[in-house]
C-alpha cells in the first residue's frame, strides 16, 4: 500500500512539475515577443469572421516565434489555425482543421 502512495505522488509531482515549466516557458517566450498576444489575437481574428478563440499559445516554429491560435467559428466543428509572427504582427499561416483532425493533434 505505502509502494502505491508513493508512485502516485511521484506520478503527481512529474505532472505539476511539468505544467509548471510550460507554464515558465510560455512566459519566457512572450517576454521576447514584441507583438502583444492581444495583438495577435485581434489579427487572427481578423481573418476568421465571428471565431471565437479556443486556444492560444507561443511557440518557436521553424525558428520563428509566432502566436498559435486555435479558432471555433460558429455553426462547424472544424477549427482554424492561425499563426501569427511575434515580431512583426503578420499572419505566417491559416490553416482549417477538421474536428477528427483536431482531436488527433491534442492526443
Amino acid at each position: 500500500m505505502k509502494i502505491k502512495m508513493i508512485v502516485c505522488s511521484a506520478i503527481a509531482a512529474a505532472v505539476l512539475t511539468g505544467c509548471a515549466t510550460e507554464n515558465e516557458s510560455q512566459a519566457k517566450l512572450a517576454a521576447e515577443a514584441k507583438i502583444s498576444k492581444e495583438a495577435a489575437q485581434q489579427t487572427a481574428l481578423a481573418k476568421v469572421p465571428n471565431g471565437t478563440v479556443k486556444e492560444a499559445e507561443i511557440e518557436m516554429e521553424n525558428g520563428k516565434l509566432q502566436w498559435s491560435f486555435d479558432v471555433a467559428t460558429p455553426g462547424t466543428k472544424d477549427i482554424t489555425e492561425v499563426n501569427v509572427d511575434a515580431m512583426t504582427g503578420e499572419v505566417i499561416s491559416l490553416e482549417k482543421e477538421s474536428a477528427a483532425a483536431e482531436a488527433k493533434e491534442i492526443n
